[in-house]
């Protein structure tokens, strides 16, 4: 970690351009049974034809509107809403899914996918599920498969041409759960500290950027002793694109301020090391055991414009320094610096190095 300061707040209200998946990332995709011909497209449910602001338990706007359709078309897209949730979950098997039914249908027209989310319940126990229909984007895509690939949690989506479905990620938003959870008593601080510092490792590591509270979620899981903590990432549109190394470590958003002060309360420096170099260990032995799939990941991404060569140029720059590497500068994509952190990850971890030296994990977080 290092004191680089974050962006400037207003980059929440700058939308990302939308990349397209070209050819190389469409075969790939292709290839690992991502895409997937879909019965319902992202325009189909542009057409609906009305909408009203939908609010939380307590009254407050969520910034999603409840949208409704014809009464002439709604029967059909239900149908087709089915059939894509049972692509989703059992591989098409409709026949396991006739006692569901489509409750809801939102739509949220902030942020750079404007998505679609159906809310869809079990008749027979009234257990709800979602999932999420938005424009097909590149780095998305890209940045879902990373996740899958090299983090701890999988994760299921389809994309057919312009439209991309996600399933639902659980969990408490970061957000809620800095303002609500962080302090009860339940939880123990070092547990919470401790994910803290290995989700900044993989979001660093596979280039996910944008990681304000608003963007993760936390998920708590009890165990026999106490209730272990992990942190998700539940947004991908910044996969690979901005050219600020500081944009791809959470810890430097204001928003995370509070969570970042609460565990640098809790955490020894050497214990934040070691937490590191587990993650690390973890990113790469995940990246064997999954070698030529991320392989041919890469390869595609390097084929898929997911930003501006000045954004590439900037970010080289600033890993080469924060690395002391002079291999960033020859990276010319996106891709090229995500496999060169790799890279430099397995060597430095045979040679007995971590990506940073201990000493400077905690004496350069962001402090108030």
């Amino acid at each position: 970690m290092d004191a680089t300061p974050a962006p400037p707040p207003d980059i929440r209200t700058r939308k990302k351009p939308s990349y397209a998946i070209g050819a190389e990332l469409r075969d790939y995709l292709g290839k690992f049974r991502r895409e997937r011909e879909l019965p319902v497209t992202y325009e189909r449910l542009r057409h609906f034809h009305e909408s009203h602001p939908l609010m939380d338990a307590e009254g407050r706007n969520t910034l999603w509107e409840t949208v409704a359709y014809r009464a002439e078309d709604i029967p059909a897209l239900n149908e087709d809403l089915k059939r894509i949730y049972a692509l989703l979950r059992v591989d098409g098997d409709f026949s396991v899914m006739q006692h569901l039914y489509i409750d809801r249908i939102d739509f949220c027209s902030f942020g750079n996918s404007t998505p679609f989310r159906i809310r869809i319940v079990n008749a027979y126990n009234d257990n709800p599920d979602y999932f999420y229909i938005k424009r097909a984007d590149a780095s998305r895509a890209c940045g879902l498969e990373l996740e899958h690939l090299l983090s701890p949690n999988r994760l299921n989506f389809l994309t057919h041409g312009g439209t991309l479905v996600e399933e639902h990620i659980a969990g408490i938003p970061g957000d809620i759960f800095i303002d609500r959870w962080l302090n009860r008593p339940e939880l123990r601080p070092i547990r919470i500290a401790k994910e803290l510092v290995k989700f900044n490792e993989r979001s660093f590591v596979q280039l996910l950027g944008d990681m304000r509270s608003y963007n993760f979620v936390v998920v708590i899981t009890p165990d026999f002793e106490g209730s272990q903590v992990r942190i998700r990432a539940m947004d991908f549109d910044q996969q690979s694109h901005n050219g600020r190394k500081s944009f791809y470590l959470p810890q430097f958003f204001k928003e995370n301020r509070p969570l970042v002060e609460f565990c640098m309360k809790h955490l020894h420096l050497k214990t934040a090391f070691q937490y590191q170099r587990e993650e690390q260990t973890l990113i790469l032995a995940r990246a064997d055991l999954a070698a030529a799939r991320l392989n041919a990941l890469l390869a595609a991404m390097a084929a898929t414009p997911l930003a501006p060569p000045e954004n590439v140029h900037s970010l080289r720059q600033g890993l080469a320094a924060h690395f002391q590497s002079d291999r960033y500068l020859r990276c010319e994509t996106m891709a090229a610096l995500v496999r060169e952190n790799l890279e430099l990850l397995r060597t430095n971890i045979h040679r007995g190095l971590g990506a940073l030296q201990a000493d400077q994990i905690l004496s350069t977080l962001p402090r108030a």
